[in-house]
C-alpha cells in the first residue's frame, strides 16, 4: 500500500513538471514572438515631445473647428473613451456622409509601422492631416485649418509655446506635428497579456492559455506578432480563401490604390490586435459585429482552418487578455472664437 502511494506522487510529480516545463515553454515561445506595450510612449524622430506640444496637440486633436462644417474633430472618428474607435461599420462625416472603411483604433497607433488601412501616412503626423483634406471626412484645406486656428486669438500663445524658434507657429506642419505628439501618448499598457510576457504565468487564464497556445500554432502571429500584435506588415484578405463580398467589397481594392501594383490587390496593413474586445465592428468593411465570427472568418480566409467552436473560444478568450489599461484624457477647454474667426460650411441643403 505505502509503495502504491509512493507511485503515485511520483506519478502526480512528474505530471507536475511536465505541466510546468510546457507552460514555461509558451511563455518562452510568446515572449520570442511578442512584446509588452511600454510604460511610456516611444520618442518619434524628428519630432521631439514636450509637454507644451503634446497640450496642443490633445487641444487640436479635439477641436471641431478644424473642420469646414466645425462639427468634426479627431475624436469624432477615435473616440478615446471607445477603444479609440466610434463603433460604426464606417464613420459619418461632412454631410453625414459614410467613409469608406472601418475607423482604425487610434489606441497603440504609435506601435504601427504605417498608418491607414492602405499604409499610404508613413507616420501619425502625416495621417493627422489626411482627413482633414477628406471631401468624406472633415472637407477642408490645409489652408482654411490654418486661417480657422489663427481666427482663434487665444491659439497663438499655445503654438508659441510649443513651438518657441518657429517665426510663424501656426503651420500645418506643426498642427500634424502637436497632434501626432499627442496620439502618441494613447497607449494601453498593463494588460494580462503584457503582465504575462513579464514573467506573470497567472496573468491569464488556463482556457486564455490554451488560445495562446492556438493562436501560435495555428499560425496567427505569423501576422499578428510583435508589440502590437499586427501593424507592421502588409497581407491580402483572403490569403487561401476569399471572405465574401460584404466582408471584402470588391471595389475596395486596398493597398493597390497607394502602389498601383496589381499584386497589393486586396491587401491591406494587418490590424493591431490591441484592445480588439472593446472595437468592434471587425475588418476594413466593418462587416463583423461579434469577435467571435471574426476569428473564424480569420481562420478559413487567411489560415484555410475550419476552426471549431471550442478553437474559436479559446482563441477569443485570448484576445480579450489584449485590453490593457485605457488612457484617462481630461477633455481640455478650447479657446473660444470671436467675431473675426471664420465661420461654419455646414452645406446643408435647406
Amino acid at each position: 500500500m505505502q509503495k502504491r502511494s509512493l507511485i503515485l506522487i511520483i506519478a502526480g510529480v512528474i505530471a507536475a513538471g511536465a505541466t510546468m516545463a510546457a507552460e514555461d515553454e509558451l511563455m518562452s515561445r510568446a515572449q520570442a514572438l511578442f512584446k509588452p506595450i511600454p510604460e511610456q510612449p516611444p520618442e518619434m524622430e524628428g519630432n521631439p515631445s514636450t509637454p507644451a506640444k503634446v497640450a496642443l496637440g490633445k487641444m487640436l486633436f479635439f477641436e471641431p473647428r478644424l473642420s469646414k462644417s466645425n462639427t468634426i474633430s479627431c475624436n469624432s472618428c477615435h473616440l478615446v473613451g471607445l477603444g479609440g474607435t466610434d463603433m460604426l461599420e464606417t464613420s459619418v462625416g461632412h454631410r453625414w456622409q459614410m467613409g469608406g472603411r472601418n475607423s482604425p483604433t487610434v489606441l497603440n497607433a504609435v506601435f504601427n509601422t504605417a498608418q491607414f488601412w492602405d499604409g499610404r501616412a508613413e507616420d501619425l503626423a502625416q495621417q493627422a492631416g489626411g482627413p482633414l483634406v477628406n471631401p468624406v471626412e472633415m472637407a477642408t484645406t490645409h489652408e482654411n485649418a490654418v486661417n480657422m486656428l489663427k481666427g482663434i486669438p487665444g491659439y497663438q500663445p499655445f503654438f508659441e509655446e510649443a513651438f518657441p524658434e518657429a517665426e510663424d507657429a501656426i503651420n500645418i506642419d506643426n498642427i500634424q506635428d502637436a497632434i501626432a505628439l499627442f496620439e502618441a501618448t494613447l497607449i494601453t499598457p498593463n494588460a494580462p497579456f503584457d503582465q504575462y510576457l513579464k514573467g506573470d504565468a497567472d496573468a491569464l487564464s488556463d482556457e486564455q492559455k490554451t488560445g495562446l497556445e492556438l493562436f501560435v500554432n495555428r499560425g496567427c502571429a505569423s501576422c499578428h506578432s510583435g508589440i502590437n500584435l499586427g501593424g507592421d506588415q502588409y497581407q491580402p484578405f483572403g490569403v487561401v480563401e476569399k471572405p465574401g463580398a460584404n466582408f471584402l467589397p470588391p471595389e475596395d481594392k486596398g493597398r493597390f490604390a497607394v502602389t498601383e501594383s496589381a499584386s497589393d490587390e486586396y491587401v491591406f496593413k494587418v490590424p493591431s490586435l490591441r484592445n480588439i474586445a472593446l472595437t468592434p465592428p471587425y475588418f476594413h468593411s466593418g462587416k463583423a459585429w461579434d469577435l467571435k465570427q471574426a476569428v473564424a472568418i480569420m481562420g478559413s480566409a487567411q489560415l484555410g482552418a475550419e476552426l471549431n467552436d471550442e478553437e474559436v473560444d479559446s482563441i477569443t478568450a485570448f484576445l480579450h487578455s489584449l485590453t490593457g489599461e485605457q488612457p484617462r484624457v481630461e477633455y481640455p477647454i478650447l479657446p473660444p472664437s470671436t467675431a473675426d474667426t471664420p465661420r461654419p460650411n455646414l452645406e446643408i441643403d435647406r
